[in-house]
């Protein structure tokens, strides 16, 4: 393998799963009309969130029965606010295959204490059994497992007369895949991932169903931060941009800028789109490079935002690899989740040029022959 280095880097080498590279041609000058200096309940603060509520719904195709609202603490706080505030009705089967969705088995089972639930568990790169889900009880699910790079492959699995709610974490699917919003009762994403938007605000989506659990009355007391109902009903004003605590409107100037982008490619197809091209193009050189693979055993459910790939018959580090290329500028921040097995990690999502995922690979094999060779 040739020692010499690749003659073309990534022109924007900015593959993190989150928080995700900008969207192509970002400057900050497309924030010059944020709402900055003035409460976020004025008119023109309010109305600015609102747009953000409305281009989210029609950018991911949210139907209209589904409340769509902005919370704070980003996805985890999205999820945290539907676990503390639905659960505990009935009993709970929560899919674990990844970080985050262990992190949401130990939410349910240790700091809620739900005397009734079951983790469905699998390991990196495998789905649990879905066939095993019992959806007479509510479910609680990741959908694209960004730290294994394993996703649901569609929601032909989730029952259509459940009982119980599906709470779907999708931070990383959203705006990158297709949700079928008509079998998913909760879901939760954050600015930061497949627009390449700034942290801390997370949004939260309602399903009718979802509705009518949380105005039932939630089943423990609930701190400021989670409380979506008011006297019984739900607050609808979260719903219209009234958010809970004050939002950044440097943030929200941001997400309005990424939502404009993604409406003027086309929406969510053209984002779909791009995400599957940037994936394949990392995969062809997969299935032609013997020292790696991918981490998803199943090619079906492998991610295409979030690919997760793991070493071979080599005795390269990949910790090595991934700073050899970060100190090239070549690509950054591509080390594996620092809870899943080493490996090399690349966001494919919508917001990367398919251009730059082409000159990666090169680069890829360059720091694979020097810290093998260091090692050997």
């Amino acid at each position: 393998m040739t020692m010499d280095k690749p003659g073309v880097r990534p022109a924007r080498p900015h593959f993190s799963s989150g928080p995700c590279a900008k969207r192509p041609g970002w400057s900050l000058d497309g924030l010059g009309g944020a709402w900055l200096g003035r409460s976020h309940r004025a008119p023109a603060g309010k109305a600015k969130l609102a747009e953000v509520i409305d281009l989210t719904r029609r950018v991911l195709r949210v139907p209209e029965s589904h409340r769509v609202g902005i919370v704070p603490g980003s996805d985890t706080g999205a999820v945290e606010m539907a676990l503390w505030s639905l659960l505990g009705t009935r009993g709970v089967d929560v899919l674990a295959w990844e970080s985050f969705g262990r992190a949401w088995a130990v939410d349910v089972l240790d700091e809620l204490g739900l005397g009734d639930a079951r983790v469905l568990e699998a390991g990196y790169g495998h789905l649990p059994d879905l066939s095993a889900v019992d959806w007479s009880r509510d479910v609680v699910f990741t959908w694209n497992g960004t730290t294994s790079g394993v996703r649901v492959p569609d929601g032909d699995w989730i029952d259509p007369g459940r009982s119980g709610l599906a709470l779907c974490d999708a931070t990383s699917a959203a705006f990158a895949m297709d949700l079928p919003w008509d079998r998913l009762d909760v879901v939760t994403w954050s600015w930061q991932k497949a627009l390449g938007g700034e942290g801390a605000h997370g949004m939260l989506a309602l399903s009718p169903r979802a509705v009518e659990r949380l105005e039932a009355g939630p089943p423990r007391p609930l701190p400021k931060l989670f409380r979506l109902t008011e006297g019984g009903a739900l607050m609808e004003g979260v719903f219209r941009g009234e958010t809970v605590n004050t939002p950044s409107m440097l943030c929200v100037e941001d997400a309005l800028d990424g939502l404009r982008w993604a409406l003027g490619l086309g929406g969510l197809d053209a984002l779909i789109a791009r995400t599957d091209a940037n994936a394949a193009v990392l995969r062809a050189w997969v299935a032609r490079t013997p020292w790696i693979a991918d981490l998803a055993a199943d090619p079906a459910t492998g991610s295409t935002a979030s690919v997760c790939l793991r070493l071979v018959d080599t005795p390269a580090d990949p910790a090595r690899i991934a700073g050899l290329l970060a100190d090239e500028g070549a690509a950054q921040d591509i080390g594996a989740y620092r809870k899943a097995p080493p490996g090399l990690r690349v966001w494919c999502g919508p917001t990367i040029e398919t251009a730059d995922l082409e000159a990666l690979p090169p680069w890829l094999d360059w720091a694979h022959g020097v810290a093998a060779g260091e090692a050997a």
